[in-house]
């Protein structure tokens, strides 16, 4: 294929934080195309990257739906690729994943709670609505007495790392600024690439799709 090939690599994406650099890194050059003088170059370029989007989204959800016709063993295995972080980072960013963004969210915060506890602080919901997620921190005089700065980074990862498709993460109640290394998959969607809502995967429908604006 003119010399680009598929990297198959094990050690390709480590982590999550590495695919996360990656997703910047997508975004950065989608927001590069507009640059492109020649019009007729660029939308070629444009419609290039839509089509490689939506053939990964059709052969994920095809994949999806053979798992999940082997009936209860088949929904296990769709279980475990959901609390797998790479893979569910893949499918929130191809609108596939098999929970919504509350129910994840509110499965972190859950384990979170006995951690920040334990770092010297209690952790609480203050809202999470259309994707947004307001939590407050208290610090209290028991626990380690983590510092700030730490408590607000295994937050971050943590919520990030359930939930990337989420809008927007405030923390309040820690004086530290935020400083996650993580880029939510809802701004590389808001830079150029729009996301529709998803349809479930057992019910035989498109897949939802990523769209570039040609």
């Amino acid at each position: 294929m003119n010399g680009l090939t598929p990297h198959l690599s094990g050690d390709w994406m480590q982590d999550e934080k590495d695919f996360q650099r990656r997703i910047q890194q997508i975004g950065d050059l989608v927001q590069e195309l507009d640059t492109i003088a020649d019009p007729e170059v660029r939308t070629r370029a444009k419609t290039l990257v839509q089509l490689i989007l939506d053939l990964h989204a059709a052969g994920l959800e095809r994949a999806l739906e053979v798992i999940a016709g082997n009936n209860e063993f088949g929904q296990r295995v769709i279980d475990d690729l959901g609390r797998d972080s790479l893979v569910s980072s893949l499918l929130v960013l191809y609108g596939l994943h098999p929970l919504d963004v509350d129910v994840r969210v509110a499965r972190t915060i859950e384990k979170l709670i006995p951690q920040v506890r334990k770092g010297g602080a209690e952790l609480e919901v203050e809202s999470a609505q259309n994707g947004f997620v307001r939590l407050r921190v208290k610090v209290t005089a028991h626990g380690c007495g983590s510092p700030t700065k730490t408590l607000k980074t295994l937050i971050e990862d943590a919520i990030y790392e359930a939930a990337p498709d989420i809008s927007g993460l405030q923390i309040e109640g820690l004086d530290a600024p935020t400083s996650s290394g993580f880029v939510p998959l809802g701004q590389l969607n808001s830079m150029s690439v729009s996301s529709a809502t998803p349809p479930a995967v057992a019910d035989g429908d498109s897949p939802s799709e990523l769209r570039l604006a040609v």
